[in-house]
């Protein structure tokens, strides 16, 4: 049923899309489409959850907002259809008078589905009122659900302290380096399991079907399975660290700054380090930084990517040409300091970011 349903819904947005699309070419104008219009064609779309086809078509009208609204700045591009190969494997229905229930804190009751048997990783409280719920299937096989509540969250009267801050200098070595010489992670989860998943991913070259238009055969669908299955490995272990790491930052300290970097243009080519800094996930880890910090009423500050965070001395404001060049990893001062490259870059980001957070109150 789920498989059935995300099917049913990747094929109700691309109708939806394509009337939306002949309609415009048609009258200049993109008509009001709903999946009830295609039941009548496609008999297989009453099988399944009526709920999870009227949120596609939300979907899709969001998409369109996001495309042509006069008030964002930045402009999406226009709606692409659906790929069955490609797409992600999702689909949200609403909880209407308890079609969307967890029972005993061991099944989920969903619409058309019935009783699933889950691992529920948080147990709601009694007073939370389910809203909807979401059924994803990942690379490897397996299904999650994930539920969106409703409750009251009492105030955070707390004030941050802007004495207790920290500054966080990106190094593809180690995700960061703080301003008193911290280090964040000594792990690369892609590199440690690099051996495992080469040795796999050969295996899988030598199946009937890893060949262009060739036809699959059920071992290399088991392989596939395998291959997808240790890459879900390496980006859990890297979500579960960075979680980690990012949450007893956010405990610690009230304020914390950093430098808003494009990490997709640090990836490639030319900086020769594109392994290291996707296996880092600094982008995720900021993210995460973000909400944690907000819900806990406190700040993080976002330096521009172009000050010289590292060509500056911190004691004395001399700037160090020579710092381009990222062999060098300890700055030698004519003041007399003498410090690592990454600190010395965590203490000016520090320092900007307060200035900056000065200002603006």
């Amino acid at each position: 049923m789920f498989a059935k349903t995300f099917g049913c819904c990747r094929k109700v947005y691309n109708l939806m899309l394509s009337d939306k699309i002949e309609g415009y070419k048609a009258t200049g104008k993109f008509p009001a489409v709903t999946p009830a219009k295609y039941k009548k064609d496609y008999p297989y779309l009453k099988e399944v959850d009526s709920l999870a086809l009227a949120n596609k078509q939300l979907d899709l009208q969001e998409a369109f907002r996001n495309r042509f609204s006069k008030s964002r700045k930045e402009k999406n591009g226009f709606p692409k259809f659906k790929s069955a190969k490609h797409s992600r494997k999702s689909y949200t229905t609403n909880n209407q008078h308890g079609t969307v229930t967890i029972i005993d804190n061991r099944y989920i009751k969903l619409p058309k589905v019935g009783k699933v048997r889950a691992v529920i990783h948080r147990i709601p409280d009694n007073a939370w009122i389910i809203k909807s719920a979401t059924i994803s299937q990942e690379s490897d096989g397996k299904h999650y659900i994930s539920i969106l509540f409703e409750f009251e969250n009492a105030a955070n009267p707390y004030v941050a302290d802007k004495t207790n801050a920290v500054g966080l200098d990106y190094a593809s070595d180690g995700l960061y380096v703080d301003s008193n010489g911290k280090v964040g992670t000594n792990h690369k989860y892609y590199r440690e399991s690099h051996d495992k998943l080469a040795k796999a991913q050969r295996k899988l070259s030598h199946k009937q079907g890893s060949k262009k238009h060739e036809v699959k055969s059920n071992n290399y669908i088991k392989q596939l399975r395998k291959v997808n299955k240790i890459h879900r490995h390496i980006a859990n272990q890297r979500l579960d660290n960075l979680h980690k790491i990012s949450t007893e930052i956010a405990n610690q300290y009230d304020i914390v700054c950093v430098e808003s970097l494009n990490m997709k243009s640090m990836s490639n080519k030319g900086f020769g380090n594109g392994k290291a800094t996707l296996d880092n996930g600094y982008g995720m880890f900021l993210s995460m930084l973000e909400y944690k910090l907000s819900d806990r009423n406190k700040y993080l500050v976002k330096v521009d990517k172009w000050f010289p965070s590292s060509r500056l001395c911190h004691r004395c404001g001399i700037l160090h040409p020579e710092m381009k060049d990222l062999t060098i990893r300890k700055m030698q001062c004519d003041c007399g300091l003498t410090i690592s490259r990454d600190q010395n870059a965590a203490i000016n980001i520090l320092n900007e970011g307060l200035r900056l957070l000065t200002e603006v109150a």
